[in-house]
């Protein structure tokens, strides 16, 4: 890409309306039990920060990194553990905090990771899902937003490693 444009596709305040409604929703599934939040960094540690200011039950957080992409535009299909989990989750109700979901392979790899680990639930909350690059299905229980098959940054998000501070998700275009 010899120059880049940004084309901003969903705004701050539209991001902001829908975290809320995602809060309120997991806070009424979660109202009895608690939830622990697994964010999965670095992408989702915007969402996952402003998601967790509006749930209303008992919330523990903690963070993990996975990477299968090195620096690379295309996933190499090949998963590893950057960081851990720091504390056990057995008996938890996590909730897996993901900025997108695209094949699936990364989420399935780690759900099947956090499932040997005992936890009471396990599900998975993303901000974007983009379904028509779908390998391998994956239960999404809260989505903040469909999108179609274009390279998104900002609001957590990077483009190598740059645009993660933008407040709305954009495209990446070429010049």
């Amino acid at each position: 890409m010899s120059g880049i444009k940004i084309k901003e596709r969903i705004a701050r305040e539209t991001i902001e309306a829908r975290i809320k409604e995602l809060g309120k929703q997991i806070s009424r599934d979660y109202a009895d039990t608690g939830v622990h939040l697994v964010c999965i960094l670095k992408g989702a540690f915007m969402f996952m920060s402003d998601l967790a200011k509006e749930l209303t039950c008992p919330v523990t957080v903690d963070f993990m990194a996975v990477s299968s992409y090195e620096d690379q535009l295309e996933s190499t299909g090949i998963v590893k553990i950057v960081k851990d989990l720091d504390g056990s989750i057995e008996g938890k109700h996590v909730l897996i905090i993901e900025d997108i979901i695209d094949s699936g392979r990364t989420l399935h790899y780690l759900m099947e990771i956090l499932a040997k680990r005992n936890p009471a639930s396990i599900r998975l909350a993303a901000l974007l899902d983009k379904a028509p690059r779908r390998v391998i299905p994956i239960e999404v229980a809260y989505c903040g937003f469909q999108i179609e098959d274009f390279f998104v940054l900002g609001y957590g998000l990077d483009y190598l490693q740059k645009y993660r501070n933008l407040p709305y998700i954009g495209e990446l275009v070429e010049e």
